[in-house]
């Protein structure tokens, strides 16, 4: 037992008993248990309790011990003065304060099934997936957990795209092509790939998106990889590039992608290549992923990108691969991309527009497969059928901010879980 459990108890009123007496035998009715106060001060604000045909409105301190009163000082501090009810686990002594003011207190202990003691043991077990692995169950998923938890992650994912507007004077297709820069990094590059993004001025974007070979030129020479050609195609590039950074002014910085733990096909240069297809096939793609009512529109956009034919047999500059096919975007790879970049600018770009934009985004998710990772793997392991991305981003998202940290007494499942009368 610690005092965030028993707070989460009296919060939720998970009791076997709610005809409640007092440490003298009085009768207590709990009219309202309080607002739960996150901040110092008590425990819970504004309650409400009737004892002795008497209706107290005040405040309820909460401790283990009723003797954590005197540990803590609360009696020289004016903010505990309005105290009306003293919840304790444990009566361990009386607090003359309190018998002198008939500031009731009320013994836990006989109240909470020693069940919920048992689970929450397990929740704290740390050789778990997830803290409540032991003793989950599929159906202690509450009702619209997946989405509440779509809409926590897109609500996060837009304040950090409407930051990046602040910074782009609200220029939106900017802060897609930055979003969608971070996405083609995946894991490894994904910062990288955005600040190289953001090293240029999306206006020079637009004004060479025409040139798919003065796109690539512009991404490579800022990654650094054109200093020293190898070959005719590079020197090219270095052309373009330098041609680029006279006309355009474009500043003197090299951000350099990392290669290292990668897949020949997810090296940066590949990936670049094909961001630079993107935009010279779309040249307008901004207003097309914004009016895409579906997924398949969307995926229809991404569905020809490839690396240029350079790529068909390199991975690096300058070193013949010994496999030679056209590097395109795989189905995997763009959904990734339409997870983790399109949507969520989707959603902060229509959220003001209408009211239906959470379903409508939400129904998107759906026409998406789920991923497959380790976390979807070990949460298909638990029992749970995870047909498309609504759901595996869900409890990805779930796992990251509720499991890993032990978060149990805010999670959906833990509620269930802790209120619930079966036995472990």
């Amino acid at each position: 037992m610690n005092e965030k459990l028993l707070q989460y108890l009296w919060n939720y009123k998970i009791f076997t008993d709610y005809n409640f007496k007092d440490t003298d035998g009085n009768s207590i009715e709990i009219i309202d248990y309080g607002k739960w106060n996150a901040d110092s001060g008590p425990d819970f604000l504004m309650a409400k309790i009737k004892i002795n045909d008497l209706i107290l409105v005040g405040n309820i301190e909460l401790h283990i011990k009723s003797s954590d009163w005197i540990f803590h000082q609360h009696s020289q501090n004016p903010d505990y003065e309005n105290i009306i009810l003293h919840v304790v686990f444990q009566n361990d002594t009386d607090i003359q304060e309190h018998i002198s003011r008939n500031i009731p207190t009320l013994e836990l202990r006989h109240y909470v099934d020693e069940n919920v003691f048992r689970k929450y043991a397990h929740l704290m077990d740390e050789n778990q997936f997830i803290p409540c692995e032991k003793i989950f169950r599929p159906d202690k998923i509450p009702i619209n957990f997946h989405e509440e938890n779509m809409l926590r992650k897109l609500e996060e994912k837009s304040l950090m795209i409407e930051k990046d507007l602040k910074i782009h004077k609200n220029k939106y297709e900017a802060v897609m092509f930055h979003h969608l820069a971070y996405a083609f990094g995946l894991k490894v590059n994904a910062a990288v790939f955005k600040q190289l993004a953001e090293t240029v001025d999306f206006a020079v974007i637009n004004k060479i998106r025409q040139n798919k070979t003065q796109l690539e030129a512009l991404f490579f020479g800022i990654a650094g990889w054109l200093q020293n050609p190898e070959d005719e195609q590079m020197r090219i590039w270095k052309r373009e590039f330098d041609f680029l950074k006279a006309k355009y002014n474009l500043p003197e910085v090299t951000v350099a992608p990392k290669f290292l733990r990668l897949r020949p096909p997810n090296f940066p240069t590949i990936r670049l290549s094909q961001l630079a297809d993107l935009y010279f096939r779309h040249q307008n793609l901004f207003s097309k992923i914004i009016s895409a009512e579906s997924i398949d529109e969307i995926l229809l956009i991404f569905g020809d990108v490839q690396a240029s034919e350079y790529w068909n047999d390199h991975f690096s500059f300058g070193k013949l691969s010994t496999i030679s096919h056209p590097r395109i975007l795989t189905s995997e790879f763009i959904e990734i991309v339409i997870l983790n970049a399109v949507l969520p600018v989707k959603f902060t770009y229509e959220k003001y527009l209408s009211d239906d934009v959470a379903d409508r985004i939400l129904r998107l998710y759906v026409g998406i497969p789920a991923e497959k990772n380790t976390i979807v793997q070990q949460w298909k392991h638990l029992g749970l059928k995870i047909d498309h991305s609504l759901i595996s981003q869900s409890l990805i998202y779930h796992h990251k901010h509720f499991c890993e940290v032990k978060n149990c007494l805010n999670c959906g499942i833990g509620f269930k879980i802790l209120k619930d009368s079966y036995h472990v």
